[in-house]
């Protein structure tokens, strides 16, 4: 029959089976190893599938056997296995699987394994897959052996039911020779007990040697376990996660959401880790491991803990190496987040000596939690620790001392202040750090009978005592100096006494002011043209610095009888340079010079008096 001119005829796809395998180990495996977690994926589903069969059989009746000599790979199940008609379905179709079968369609949710690619995998390591298989769906079915090859041919033929007993599949791979990294022995055997420690049917692995097959899950999995006593339970899960994750936990926390089928642990990090650091979570899907870097379990702010978990529900992605973004999986985190939430709210209630040694380690992901949950806000805000002019303390130890709490917006506008504001009889809370300024402002709520507002620089002023007009007057023509040299940056200065009498300084500078400065500053310099038109419009007098010469250091009232008007000028900006240094905000170009020159000058004036 001859199509019309116009007719479109159907054709297939040629695939280029070597290039799909280049495919799969660069962008969707993150390593070779994979393969025999897919192998024994595989043979997990088909014992799901047998089971299902056979729902009255006995628990490990059916497993899986592993064998490596270092010339062939072999995995081996007694599962539901395959017909001849299957394997010409499933095993020689890019993409099928044999999980879409009609009779097991519904139980898709019990297999690992979804996307049908994963035999594949074995390409990475072997030019050619060799699979003997005899269906259990079928009495006296025939055993089917189905040789494929990396080059995209196979080839199919049916066996005698005697060369293969019992229904399932086998396996063999013959490793290339590139691949000897991952095919040896003692390789394959941490591989499986790698990806396999945590499944439900037995496994075991033979060497090759002629010793009897050791069990790679020999124990059911920890939270599985009974024990004698909640002590003896709480140490052998302590025992496990410090095997898993290398570091003895603070604590562990049982995690268990029926719904899902979620059951694990989570590991309370010892030490404090850098915020916002998330450390990644062992996950299991029905008992083989999925990721070791699964961040997606838990919420951002629990980089407290890692976890290890075992999970019914939760869908893998193609790669089966991460959890796919799904309602599910936020339910999960929604209701793991809560359990976090609890077991602080425990040891909070119960246990204050590992409470404070929690918070010790991890005050700032219980301040990342309390900004917005407010149960774990008026349970631990007077426990967690803040810096304050009485030094690091809890807001509790602080408020003991302090009816009224002022708290700076920067850590610099602390520094500046903190020794002066101490000896003044303040209570300033440093609020520039993440989370603190907020924090702080919410302790009425736990706290009636305490009051917290931002600290004013007025407020501080307020406690500098100003000096009689006698001394001001025998000042001024040092001032008037001073004022002139620190001109150029801005700065006012001022003479007052305050305590501590060992400070000659204080600068007196926010941010907000130093940046109205600099837009001031550009505004003068773009006069003429559309910036300075714009700027202009928005320009204000802009706030100067001040720089608050103690009365009560030695130095300085010996730096005011200063009659040399080049040294009284040297000296003032020596004075302005050492507060600068000690608020300890970043230094100009300008004012580094200024440092250096006025100690050079200083440094030579002493000489040229001592010689």
């Amino acid at each position: 029959m001859t199509l019309p001119a116009n007719a479109a005829a159907d054709r297939t796809f040629q695939v280029d089976l070597r290039g799909l395998v280049d495919l799969l180990s660069h962008h969707l495996y993150s390593s070779p190893r994979v393969y025999l977690r897919e192998l024994m994926q595989n043979a997990v589903d088909a014992l799901t599938a047998r089971h299902t069969l056979e729902p009255d059989a006995p628990a490990g009746a059916f497993g899986i056997r592993l064998y490596a000599d270092g010339s062939v790979v072999r995995v081996e199940d007694d599962g539901v296995g395959l017909t001849e008609a299957d394997v010409h379905t499933f095993l020689a179709t890019i993409g099928r699987s044999s999980k879409r079968a009609e009779k097991i369609a519904e139980q898709r949710a019990d297999f690992i394994g979804q996307f049908g690619i994963g035999l594949l995998s074995c390409f990475l390591v072997a030019d050619e897959i060799h699979v003997v298989s005899r269906s259990a769906r079928i009495p006296d079915a025939p055993a089917v052996e189905w040789r494929g090859r990396g080059d995209g041919s196979y080839s199919v033929r049916t066996l005698p039911a005697s060369s293969r007993p019992r229904p399932g599949t086998t396996v063999t791979l013959t490793p290339r020779a590139d691949a000897a990294e991952w095919t040896r022995p003692a390789q394959v055997h941490s591989l499986a007990r790698h990806f396999g420690s945590l499944l439900r049917h037995p496994v075991t692995f033979d060497d090759g040697t002629g010793g009897a097959g050791v069990a790679v899950n020999p124990e059911p999995t920890p939270w599985a376990q009974s024990h004698p006593t909640p002590g003896a339970r709480a140490r052998a899960l302590a025992a496990y996660g410090e095997e898993v994750f290398g570091f003895k936990p603070l604590d562990t926390i049982e995690l268990d959401l029926p719904a899902v089928g979620l059951k694990g642990i989570a590991c309370v990090l010892p030490e404090a880790v850098p915020a916002g650091r998330r450390h990644g979570h062992r996950v299991h899907v029905k008992g083989m491991l999925l990721s070791e870097q699964a961040e997606e379990i838990l919420p951002e702010w629990a980089f407290f803990v890692r976890c290890v978990v075992d999970a019914e529900s939760l869908r893998p992605t193609a790669s089966r190496e991460s959890l796919y973004e799904d309602d599910t999986l936020a339910a999960v985190r929604d209701a793991l987040a809560e359990r976090l939430r609890a077991w602080i709210a425990r040891a909070a209630a119960s246990d204050p000596d590992l409470l404070g040694r929690f918070l010790q380690a991890h005050h700032l992901a219980v301040k990342s939690l309390a900004v917005h949950d407010d149960e774990i806000l008026r349970m631990l805000l007077p426990w967690l620790p803040f810096e304050t002019t009485d030094g690091h303390c809890t807001l509790d130890e602080f408020a003991r001392t302090h009816r009224t709490v002022l708290v700076t917006s920067t850590v610099e506008e602390f520094r500046q202040i903190a020794a002066i504001a101490s000896a003044a009889g303040l209570g300033v809370v440093n609020g520039g750090y993440t989370y603190d300024r907020d924090l702080v402002h919410r302790l009425p709520e736990v706290r009636p009978e305490i009051s917290v507002a931002d600290l004013d620089p007025a407020t501080l002023t307020a406690h500098l005592d100003p000096v009689d007009r006698e001394t001001e007057l025998a000042a001024a023509a040092y001032l008037a100096q001073a004022r002139d040299a620190l001109a150029v940056f801005d700065v006012d200065v001022a003479l007052r006494t305050f305590q501590p009498a060992s400070a000659p300084a204080l600068l007196m500078d926010s941010r907000e002011a130093r940046h109205e400065r600099t837009r001031s500053q550009l505004a003068r310099e773009q006069e003429g043209g559309i910036w300075g038109d714009i700027l202009g419009a928005l320009r204000q007098e802009a706030p100067r610095a001040q720089l608050i010469l103690n009365q009560l250091n030695p130095l300085v009232r010996t730096a005011l009888t200063i009659d040399e008007p080049e040294l009284a000028r040297t000296s003032a900006e020596a004075l302005y340079g050492q507060a600068a240094m000690l608020s300890r905000r970043p230094l100009r170009p300008a004012e580094s010079s200024l440092i250096n020159r006025s100690f050079l000058d200083l440094l030579a004036h002493a000489l040229r008096k001592d010689s």
